[in-house]
């Protein structure tokens, strides 16, 4: 004999079903970085390289920021490249990036070449 479900039933399972999708459903980790130009000019071709790949803009004025969202797959340095006012291409290491890491990236680029990198990132590096 066939036993046909009671409406109660129906929405039991329907409620399990919604919970376990819920506690399965996949977590992106992402890093909000935002770049501030300090440098006293404008900067060109700003690249900034992190583990298994790369963003960039054309140009960025001094005294703007520049936003950007990105997900980290493997693990490795964050390297930045620019060409300055004065036509000279700078490269700067930064932090150690690691799979799964998420929360927020401040760079703020400094005259001389220098930066300041402020991760407040889970876990650390």
């Amino acid at each position: 004999m066939t036993r046909i479900a009671s409406p109660r039933r129906a929405l039991f399972a329907a409620f399990l079903s919604c919970v376990f999708l819920a506690a399965t459903a996949c977590h992106s980790y992402h890093i909000d970085t935002t770049i501030e130009n300090r440098t006293g000019a404008d900067i060109q071709l700003l690249e900034v390289d992190y583990p298994s790949a790369s963003f960039g803009v054309d140009r960025i004025a001094s005294g703007t920021v520049y936003h950007y969202r990105f997900q980290v797959n493997g693990s490795g340095p964050l390297k930045i490249t620019y060409t300055g006012a004065d036509g000279k291409q700078v490269q700067i290491s930064g932090p150690t990036l690691v799979e799964r890491q998420q929360g927020q990236l401040k760079i703020v680029l400094l005259p001389a070449g220098k930066a300041q990198f402020l991760p407040q990132l889970t876990p650390p590096s």
